[in-house]
């Protein structure tokens, strides 16, 4: 018998389920912090605060989401993103939207060569199935289901997440390619919260295809707050 989908329960477990940045997710400002490799976290963004998300070692890729503050139906969409910017991946200056078409970031600064991916669902157990992993595989999925509840919330959906740094080109005839990332050691991307938020960013675990570089080895990523000055 197959077990009812349930959106906010997770299909295993790490320490993205009881380890949070800071109490309640919200961080202090100008405070690093590190999102281990393989695992995801939460944190809570004021409309204007700005928060930076570093490559610490240059080939990791970044699974970042974003839900309005007090309601988790209410997100950052690619579905809405790709036909507001006309493009596939944002620019500095882009103003990010939720499935209402509402701003909730704006991309304020990028200093890598700007390839990020739009299209490609965050990993599952699913999909390392298909990639002939047996057995459980931490999962981004997973590492956002997690995240959440860590504090105390519940997603009603896992959108599809803005792939920082992920190179999965569209080549000819219409087929994408897995490639590592074109990123280098401490590029950053920096991006200013429009409205209240939540963000959930994971370390992606992807050991299988080479988007985490061509050793494939997850590593971890900083995160630092910025507050907005007078």
């Amino acid at each position: 018998m197959n077990t009812p989908f349930e959106p906010a329960r997770p299909d295993g477990e790490n320490p993205s389920a009881h380890h949070t940045l800071a109490e309640n997710g919200r961080l202090s400002p100008e405070t690093t912090y590190t999102i281990p490799a393989r695992q995801g976290r939460a944190m809570r963004l004021k409309q204007g605060e700005l928060l930076s998300v570093m490559n610490r070692d240059g080939n990791q890729i970044g699974d970042f989401w974003a839900f309005a503050e007090g309601d988790c139906n209410e997100y950052l969409s690619m579905e809405h993103l790709r036909p507001t910017l006309r493009r596939v991946s944002p620019r500095p200056g882009d103003a990010l939207v939720t499935n209402r078409r509402r701003p909730i970031l704006t991309l304020v600064e990028d200093t890598s060569p700007g390839v990020h991916d739009t299209l490609v669902a965050s990993c599952d157990i699913h999909r390392y199935a298909q990639l002939g992993h047996e057995g459980y595989h931490d999962n981004c999925t997973d590492n956002l289901r997690m995240a959440l509840a860590a504090i105390g919330l519940r997603p009603t959906s896992v959108p599809c997440p803005l792939n920082l740094w992920m190179n999965t080109p569209v080549v000819e005839d219409g087929a994408m390619e897995w490639r590592p990332p074109v990123s280098s050691k401490g590029d950053h991307v920096l991006l200013r919260a429009e409205m209240d938020a939540v963000v959930v960013i994971s370390c992606c675990p992807m050991d299988l295809l080479p988007i985490n570089g061509e050793e494939a080895e997850p590593s971890a990523l900083e995160v630092k707050l910025h507050r907005p000055s007078a």
